[in-house]
């Protein structure tokens, strides 16, 4: 990972360049597929999940690039299998014990770490694995533990492309290494009915703040001047090569476990703001999370004098400056094309965001006592709603613009019903909806995502609508497949994607390469947008390393 390609290299490519590498992405660019597209699609609905890889949801689906590749007739593992590492290169001898036990605080079965040791270095079904050692067999219904999902520990895990040292670079150990059976869910029925995308990448490394900004805007958000800035946000610290630029690899501090066998590793600093001149002109960038300078935040306000309720306390460490860039949203007004970000809890958390700072949050990162999502504590992640990050939707100035973009999930509900959804619409579920290891499990979102996919079918708009279900990224879990090598910025490991649509080419499995801004690369034909800069910088980064560039998921519909 050290030889990366220049974000700065790629401004130079002349605007009209870069316009048509962006345009090469879409999968057929003739005229007749994109009329037919503009004809056709009235309405794109993306529901974006939380902290899946492909192989921990889908590894076992029939016609998929699975973990069925790694074994042979007998069920064993052949050389297409490449074993986990140690933090010294050497392949370990078994997993490492999962740190701070299997299962979510609270949760039974219960699995401690213990209980975790001795696992062989190979993927394993989460459900069984730990059967012998704790008599517990876990289901979708199972909240297991967080694991890492940060940028650099990322590229780390990936080890360009080997995605040998996920478990070296966890802070949960083996479990990186654990895959469920989800054959039984809906969502996996419904992937069955229509299409299932296989190489399909988180468009960012890490966790799910950059991801949802790279679904808008297919970029990192800026922190002008981060190391001067009164809040002083926390900056990585990271190794250099031998010429004194910035690798991808965190600095580990001197008293770090040196194998995976005996610890979490601990870095020097692993912050939320890469290094000055990382991305090779001269800014700060937020690529971990930080919180959006308006309510709901995870920042409570200063106080709630006048309109100040409305904002959070901006002297924070992890409070973002509003963003300026160019988004999706902005590209869809210029055309006069509708759209809404719903969110599931919205409204509740708006109320719960601009109480007294000493008040106690009963809806923002409120789990229950153990951090776990219930239907009485519904944990609203305010780092999930990428569209309140930007000075557009100031609670003051912007009040008109939040009032018609940013929505409560019931709003989806009647909106669908009444055929009224806009021609863009995005669904954000709230943490017990979501999925995310940690405080959700997989049962409780499966069905609610495929009850509000039971409600679109519903609607009067249902028959010119493309439903993309994706995840904003891997979660920790390891994947087999390397991902394509291309900017600083991603993409990462393999995640789902379902497309649903009365237009979907029915019982597929779409092998296009894709990645989270392909949802966006769908957007824009449909629709007749400019170009998002990040798209067209990806497509030149995928091509200089020699790959190709990303689809634009018209691979999955069937259109003439």
């Amino acid at each position: 990972m050290k030889n990366r390609p220049s974000l700065k290299g790629l401004a130079v490519f002349p605007l009209t360049v870069l316009a048509a590498l962006a345009l090469s992405a879409c999968n057929d660019d003739s005229v007749d597929t994109t009329t037919a597209l503009r004809s056709k699609v009235k309405n794109v609905v993306v529901i974006y999940a939380e902290n899946r890889s492909f192989d921990g949801l889908y590894g076992n689906f029939p016609g998929a690039n699975g973990i069925s590749s790694l074994y042979d007739a007998n069920g064993k593992l052949t050389s297409a299998y490449v074993p986990q590492k140690d933090r010294n290169g050497n392949v370990l001898a078994t997993l490492p014990q999962t740190w701070g036990g299997v299962t979510a605080g609270g949760v039974t079965p219960v699995v401690t770490q213990a209980q975790s040791a001795g696992l062989p270095n190979a993927p394993f079904s989460i459900e069984t694995a730990f059967q012998a050692a704790s008599n517990a067999v876990l289901t979708t219904a199972t909240v297991t533990r967080d694991l890492y999902h940060r940028f650099f520990e990322n590229q780390m895990q990936i080890n360009g492309g080997a995605n040998d040292m996920f478990a070296a670079w966890s802070d949960a150990g083996g479990l990186t290494m654990g895959r469920f059976d989800t054959s039984g869910t809906a969502m996996y029925k419904l992937a069955q009915q229509y299409v299932l995308a296989d190489n399909f990448f988180q468009g960012a490394f890490g966790g799910s703040f950059l991801n949802h900004q790279y679904l808008v805007c297919a970029c990192a958000p800026e922190y002008p001047n981060a190391d001067t800035a009164a809040a002083a946000p926390t900056i990585a610290v990271l190794n250099k090569d031998a010429s004194g630029k910035y690798t991808s690899t965190l600095s580990t501090k001197s008293t770090s476990p040196a194998s995976a066998l005996d610890g979490a590793p601990s870095y020097v600093l692993s912050g939320n703001i890469t290094p000055a001149n990382y991305f090779g002109d001269g800014k700060f960038y937020a690529v971990n999370t930080m919180q959006p300078a308006y309510q709901p935040s995870g920042n409570a306000p200063a106080n709630v004098t006048g309109s100040n309720a409305l904002y959070a306390n901006a002297t924070k460490a992890t409070t973002l400056p509003p963003q300026t860039a160019t988004n999706i949203g902005d590209l869809l007004d210029a055309k006069n094309v509708s759209w809404k970000w719903y969110s599931g809890a919205w409204n509740s958390a708006l109320a719960d965001g601009v109480q007294d700072p000493t008040a106690p949050r009963s809806v923002i990162y409120a789990g229950n006592s153990f951090g776990v999502a219930t239907t009485a504590n519904v944990d609203f992640q305010p780092h999930h709603q990428p569209f309140n990050y930007y000075a557009k939707a100031d609670p003051v100035t912007g009040a008109a613009y939040r009032t018609n973009h940013l929505k409560d999930y019931n709003d989806l509900v009647a909106d669908a019903a009444a055929g009224t959804l806009p021609a863009v619409t995005f669904y954000k579920p709230e943490g017990l909806y979501n999925q995310h290891p940690g405080y959700a499990n997989i049962k409780d979102a499966d069905s609610k995502i495929a009850d509000l996919i039971a409600k679109l079918q519903s609607s009067p708009q249902w028959n010119n609508m493309v439903v993309v279900v994706t995840y904003d990224e891997f979660g920790g879990t390891w994947d087999h497949v390397a991902p394509p090598k291309g900017d600083l910025i991603g993409p990462g490991t393999r995640i789902p994607a379902l497309v649903i649509s009365p237009l979907a080419k029915k019982g597929t499995v779409d092998h296009t390469q894709y990645d989270t801004a392909s949802v966006l690369r769908l957007i824009t034909r449909t629709f007749g947008l400019d170009t998002l800069p990040g798209l067209a910088s990806r497509d030149a980064a995928l091509k200089a390393n020699g790959a190709s560039v990303m689809g634009d998921l018209t691979n999955a519909l069937q259109l003439n």
